[in-house]
């Protein structure tokens, strides 16, 4: 009776074990969104905002389309825009096919009322093309900044060793997002003396990042 016990139990084991193995061997594929919308305080213009807000994105980027729309009215409105998803696909079999089970489907942020706008991209290592955009929406004190990503993160399979060395190396597909976000925030801040803080944003940012340095990676 004991011997068939210590079977039983070096089986359930050795069955927990293979699947643990097997979890770490099959490659997945996760969609990552990122999102975050600062204040800026300043009396700077327009121009010089998105001056330094380009210079910002260009540290971190492989390419970037600009634009910096003709106002809708003369006068300064007092309170900021937001960006918006939107799917222009929205009502199709494409759409809906897309929007099935492990995906977000197609999202596009719009950036209606900014007088600076910008999508960008990075290839980092463990991620598949990193999309960003960013809004630069004038009101009466100042500016909002906000700012979209998203990104396909690989995990597990044969890959992920060399994956998790590039990320120690070079910095993870979250880490680079992330500074690719403050480092637009602390261009601005450094080349027009305004003054930023936090709105909101998701995953949660913990302490004041863009503050520092920007050196961490």
């Amino acid at each position: 009776m004991k011997r068939n016990l210590i079977l039983a139990s070096g089986l359930v084991f050795l069955i927990a074990g293979c699947g643990t193995v097997n979890n770490a061997l099959v490659e997945k594929k996760k969609t990552v969104e990122y999102y975050r919308i600062f204040d800026i305080k300043t009396n700077a213009d327009r121009y010089s905002v998105a001056d330094a807000a380009s210079a910002g994105l260009g540290r971190n980027v492989n390419n970037a389309t600009e634009a910096r729309p003709i106002p809708n009215s003369s006068e300064v409105p007092q309170q900021p825009g937001r960006f918006n998803l939107v799917n222009p696909f929205e009502g199709s079999k494409l759409a809906a096919l897309a929007a099935s089970g492990g995906s977000i489907g197609f999202k596009i942020a719009t950036c209606e009322g900014a007088s600076w706008t910008a999508n960008a991209n990075r290839n980092t290592p463990g991620s598949s093309d990193l999309r960003l955009t960013a809004c630069l929406f004038p009101y009466s004190e100042g500016y909002h900044l906000d700012l979209y990503a998203t990104f396909v993160k690989k995990e597990g399979g044969i890959m992920e060793l060399s994956r998790a060395a590039a990320g120690v190396m070079v910095g993870t597909p979250e880490e680079w997002t992330e500074k690719t976000f403050l480092d637009i925030v602390r261009q601005i801040v450094k080349e027009t003396n305004s003054k930023a803080s936090y709105i909101e944003g998701y995953p949660k940012l913990e302490g004041t990042p863009w503050l520092d340095s920007g050196q961490a990676i």
